[in-house]
């Protein structure tokens, strides 16, 4: 029998299991119950409970997994992004950019990191002024804090130029400073860069990938590098981060018309 003065929408419904989760009696990797015992015990058709655990997994609270079902998520900390326009150099002489780190924490890659040619999306193509579906090389990392899931995809999409301008580039160990290093030593530098920040839905590809459901919104952050000899982008990496793991900060600045003490005569 169903359960009396139970949850009569899909709203009410998430809201008893996102307490039910919080309360700890559905701890990180357990399974909810089967979509037909929620049926059953609430009364509710399959339609409604399909929409509450949708909005579960659209918060980040839990994933659907192959022959596990409803699966409860590891809750992480939300980290904050300072945007500074800053970049510098570390003490392995990397160059460091604006990022989701704190100091001293390790990172740990998730997989094996992948270089290949593979078919560039269309904004990478116009980008780089190529034909969409050409062959770019592209290096690919996930990576996350130590011991937390996977917190972001890093693709870097290097353009035929650049590859043929520095070989080293396409091989696994870039040496030194990283491939940026090489482009500058080839003539290109210094570079410049460029960052766009946005939101959108993840492919499918990218939710497996970052252990996420597709209802979850992520930011992707697209820096492109340009030759300081040609004017031409040679790099275009994108981090794509899970909606629910980020948030951006800016320390705003007053000018000069904004000044206070308000200076008379000022409108």
């Amino acid at each position: 029998m169903p359960i009396p003065d139970g949850p009569k929408t899909y709203r009410e419904l998430a809201e008893l299991l996102r307490g039910r989760i919080e309360g700890g009696e559905f701890p990180p990797g357990r399974a909810l119950p089967p979509i037909a015992k929620l049926m059953e015990d609430y009364g509710l058709a399959r339609q409604t409970v399909r929409a509450a655990l949708t909005q579960l997994a659209s918060e980040g609270l839990v994933l659907s997994a192959p022959r596990k079902g409803t699966v409860v998520l590891a809750r992480t900390e939300r980290r904050r992004i300072t945007r500074s326009q800053v970049v510098t150099r570390s003490s392995a002489g990397m160059y460091v950019f604006p990022a989701a780190s704190y100091p001293d924490e390790v990172w740990q890659t998730h997989g094996t990191p992948k270089r290949s040619y593979e078919q560039a999306p269309e904004r990478v193509a116009e980008i780089f002024s190529v034909e969409p579906g050409s062959g770019v090389l592209r290096r690919r990392r996930v990576m996350s804090p130590e011991e937390e899931p996977p917190f972001q995809i890093v693709d870097t999409w290097l353009s035929p130029p650049a590859v043929d301008d520095a070989p080293r580039i396409a091989e696994k160990s870039t040496g030194p400073g990283g491939y940026l290093d090489r482009l500058e030593e080839a003539g290109h530098g210094p570079i410049s860069w460029t960052e766009t920040v946005r939101t959108r839905m993840p492919s499918e590809e990218e939710a497996r990938l970052l252990e996420i459901a597709t209802s979850m919104p992520v930011m992707e952050m697209t820096l492109v590098g340009r030759s300081g000899r040609t004017g031409d982008a040679l790099e275009v990496t994108i981090r794509v981060i899970p909606g629910d793991r980020v948030e951006l900060v800016s320390e705003l600045v007053r000018d000069a018309s904004a000044s206070w003490p308000r200076e008379e005569g000022v409108r």
